[in-house]
């Protein structure tokens, strides 16, 4: 990767850093994040403030576990690593503390498909991993377990960690997780019980749907093709008005 293009992508960690905790995903020092730099991959310091990050202070580390920097790298930068190293279909993680997210995970409950948007990261479910020791190998070896097929997952008694082909899209998959599990927990609470999931060939379904909508196509698993068509301009309705001046 160019100087320039690392350059970039450091400003954008630090952007993502800051809008986790003004989105209200994260708070204070908890969390981390992680791109994928060419071979290597950048890393936030452990237990710096986002508000005082700056772009030189991100860590530039090797799948080795050597880095170059004037800090400690997050101390949750095994997970990262393994992820990247084994997801080459992802090249950003993001980990945080969401407070409905990390309330399902204290109790080590899976977000299941009561809502079709669960498919969003991949599956039928958001699992949540077993509880390890942070920054240990044996929660990053959770972590992928719990990561297999999908693009995010809770984790035991922690937090959440979400994947994306970019920082934008992680950020994006760790808001919605969090919007997920807010509405989970609140079904939950109204005393009825557990709420009634979809079963798995509507999630193939839905799942399917996203992916074409992905791509840029129409959502059409029917074969319909009963879709909004853009009308053909005609000069008395689609005629700009002059300005005048």
């Amino acid at each position: 990767m160019s100087r320039d293009r690392e350059d970039a992508l450091r400003h954008e960690m630090v952007e993502t850093c800051r809008r986790m905790n003004s989105l209200g995903i994260n708070q204070g020092t908890s969390g981390n994040l992680s791109a994928r730099c060419g071979d290597v991959f950048l890393i936030t310091p452990s237990a710096m403030p986002y508000e005082q990050m700056k772009p030189r202070d991100l860590m530039l580390m090797n799948p080795d576990g050597s880095y170059h920097g004037a800090h400690r790298p997050s101390s949750e930068w095994r997970f990262h690593r393994d992820i990247l190293r084994t997801r080459t279909d992802i090249d950003a993680v993001l980990h945080c503390h969401s407070v409905y997210a990390t309330s399902l995970a204290v109790h080590h409950k899976s977000i299941p498909s009561f809502h079709y948007m669960t498919g969003v990261a991949g599956g039928t479910s958001i699992r949540c991993s077993r509880y390890a020791t942070f920054g240990t190998q044996a929660l990053s070896e959770a972590v992928l377990e719990a990561l297999e097929d999908r693009r995010a997952c809770l984790l035991g008694q922690h937090g959440q960690i979400s994947l994306g082909t970019s920082l934008a899209a992680a950020l994006a998959l760790a808001v919605e997780v969090e919007a997920l599990a807010r509405i989970y927990v609140q079904a939950l609470s109204i005393g009825l019980g557990e709420p009634p999931v979809l079963d798995d060939a509507e999630m193939a379904r839905v799942i399917e749907q996203m992916r074409r909508m992905s791509y840029g196509q129409w959502p059409d698993l029917d074969g319909v093709n009963d879709r909004p068509v853009p009308r053909a301009a005609t000069p008395e309705r689609d005629r700009k008005p002059k300005v005048k001046g």
